[in-house]
């Protein structure tokens, strides 16, 4: 019984996957962690890789112990943890702190346990689990009314983008395009979705008048953002430090890489270790390792489509949708900044990137995932099952009208 609940169950193909992102992420972690000890002299690179080590343990830890849990039982629970995130929320927005030269109010740390957390990772996942539910309990779209929807679908939506917006702009930007994604997916009226896109669009629209007209109200993050967007824009890499170590390391790499450990700008790359450890990795292994890393994020997509079709009901598809397409977005978005593609984000690469509950939260969404693989494939199996018992049946029958036959024409 105890082995049987051990034994790894779901979709093979995103475990190996997953396990060799997080087995190379140790040799990227190790290699891009030397620029903590060079730059701050607070934390030697093997330091850094025994907390790794322990971050990842606990997130597959935590896949383990979703995959094992009926994904029916995640829909009640992303109700009742939906409160305390925005609760959890409104506590970071007001106590949060700053990490390194990330300039804005995103971890709180919890004292007893030692540990600092992101809570805009966590309540992003618990909406879209949250907006997964909501969305599945109504197949007939025609049954949706103007109340239901903004009460059940966009102010739980706006009101965790915008307490996740003032701090962390493009964590907000990906939640709320998840959410319009579900929306697109799920039978739901497209009227709605054109009007929350409209109702985004108005809000910042509002925002950047109102800090146009009162410069002082969030100086450090507009001036950031504001400051990106520009050099991005006029593609002035070089206002920019680290975009130009990025392409600079980038550059380095080659086809084959400098080899593993002997990377340059990871001493002179900030984020090395969590923003910007794909352009580590590209310096390190080359074009052929870049792409490799690319080819895994894709291998992911394809199986996560197919257990999104695969699953049996709509709840269990729009929950693969939910929990796994973000971690592809923000595998895109990282790999995007890194070669100067798109603005700087301060967005981590799945699975790849030093952190706590960023790599736990992932974990998470893919244990969610393989909750739906294992419990639809069960389904699957019983039903196969049951229609060979089914014909054996038919034929035992067949067989003894057959002999009855024969016994009354003799």
């Amino acid at each position: 019984m105890i082995s049987s609940q051990l034994k790894l169950k779901g979709d093979k193909v995103i475990w190996i996957v997953v396990f060799l992102l997080s087995l190379f992420s140790f040799l990227s972690i190790y290699s891009a962690g030397s620029n903590l000890q060079w730059t701050y002299g607070k934390i030697s690179a093997f330091a850094l890789l025994l907390r790794h080590a322990m971050h990842v343990l606990m997130g597959w830890l935590i896949i383990w112990m979703l995959h094992n849990i009926h994904y029916r039982y995640f829909a009640p629970v992303s109700v009742i943890l939906l409160v305390p995130a925005v609760i959890l929320l409104l506590y970071t927005l007001s106590q949060g702190y700053t990490i390194g030269n990330a300039n804005a109010s995103r971890w709180i740390q919890i004292p007893m346990l030692g540990i600092t957390i992101q809570s805009s990772v966590i309540a992003g996942l618990v909406l879209m689990v949250y907006l997964a539910r909501t969305l599945s309990k109504r197949e007939n779209p025609a049954e949706w009314t103007f109340k239901m929807v903004f009460w059940q679908i966009l102010a739980p939506i706006f009101l965790v983008c915008g307490l996740i917006f003032p701090a962390n702009f493009s964590t907000a930007a990906i939640i709320f395009a998840q959410a319009v994604l579900l929306m697109i997916i799920a039978p739901f009226p497209n009227k709605y979705v054109f009007y929350t896109i409209g109702a985004i669009a108005a809000g910042l629209a509002l925002f950047i008048a109102a800090v146009v007209t009162f410069p002082d109200l969030m100086p450090n993050r507009v001036d950031t953002w504001k400051a990106r967007i520009e050099n991005f824009i006029n593609g002035d890499a070089d206002n920019n430090y680290q975009v130009e170590r990025s392409k600079m390391a980038i550059a380095n790499g080659g086809l084959l890489g400098t080899g593993p450990g002997k990377s340059t700008q990871k001493y002179f790359l900030p984020q090395s270790s969590s923003d910007f450890i794909f352009s580590i990795i590209t310096e390190e292994y080359g074009f052929v390792g870049a792409v490799s890393v690319l080819f895994l994020y894709f291998l992911l997509l394809v199986r996560f489509l197919m257990v999104a079709t695969r699953a049996k009901s709509l709840f269990g598809s729009l929950l693969v949708v939910a929990a796994g397409f973000g971690i592809i977005i923000q595998a895109l978005i990282n790999m995007g900044v890194a070669v100067n593609l798109l603005p700087v984000t301060g967005q981590t690469l799945p699975l790849l990137s030093a952190g706590g509950s960023s790599i736990w939260t992932i974990c998470a969404a893919i244990g969610i995932v393989q909750s739906v693989s294992r419990y639809s494939t069960e389904n699957l199996n019983e039903d196969d099952k049951s229609s060979d018992d089914k014909a054996a049946v038919s034929n035992q029958t067949t067989e003894t009208h057959e002999q009855e036959a024969n016994e009354i024409y003799a």
